[in-house]
């Protein structure tokens, strides 16, 4: 799937090369997952933003995206890529936020499948869109509430929260089988007020589950319900 930016790569800012210069400082920056990294060097970023914010788009920052929704900084998107991986192959991928898909088409390089599900619709439409542009054949999306229950039957080998909670979602936790993982960004002791929390991990096990504490990150909230 590595061509796939390479088709959808323009000049100037867009180029292929200035998408290299973004994944040597993501290297620099402490990613060392090689597989993630080619992930990230295969999605062409700028198609994700407006037309407005394509030259931003190769910067390590967030971009807004609308309806006070923003696409993450490279590097919490290679982050979060590389801790649901931990080394392994992923196969089916459950996204909670799909915002304009940019990590979802991330995870997409990596995942058998990739199930994504986002509370706002007019985000939906957008990263279908974008998705549809790359040609990407194992990404299902939903317009529905990722914070609760979904109302299916999933198995996952990983979730990943892309907003902040202080609270694990645990009505999420079922669709993990053991040695399975959720990535999200938890805020401790009173850290969700001003938008940080810390990208945690919680694993499955057989007997419950393992939290581990990672980077500090900034998050838009978790919110519940549609819109």
């Amino acid at each position: 799937m590595g061509t796939l930016g390479e088709k959808m790569s323009g000049i100037g800012m867009t180029s292929a090369r200035t998408r290299a210069r973004m994944v040597d400082r993501l290297r620099e920056q402490g990613i060392r997952d090689e597989v993630v990294l080619a992930a990230i060097n295969a999605v062409p970023r700028h198609i994700f933003v407006d037309e407005a914010l394509a030259i931003r788009a190769y910067e390590d920052s967030a971009l807004p995206i609308g309806q006070g929704q923003t696409i993450s900084q490279p590097w919490v998107v290679a982050r979060m890529t590389e801790l649901a991986r931990s080394g392994g192959k992923l196969g089916k991928v459950l996204e909670i936020g799909t915002g304009c898909g940019y990590q979802t088409a991330v995870l997409a390089q990596l995942a058998d499948e990739v199930y994504s599900v986002e509370r706002i619709g007019s985000l939906v439409a957008k990263a279908r869109r974008n998705l549809q542009s790359l040609k990407l054949k194992n990404v299902r999306l939903k317009h529905g509430d990722g914070s609760s229950d979904l109302g299916e039957d999933l198995e996952m080998d990983a979730i990943v929260v892309t907003a902040g909670t202080a609270v694990i979602p645990t009505a999420l936790l079922r669709y993990l089988k053991p040695g399975s993982r959720m990535v999200l960004p938890l805020a401790h002791h009173g850290e969700s007020g001003d938008g940080v929390s810390h990208l945690t991990v919680v694993t499955a096990r057989e007997n419950g589950y393992r939290e581990q504490t990672y980077d500090a990150v900034r998050f838009v909230p978790l919110l519940h319900g549609l819109a």
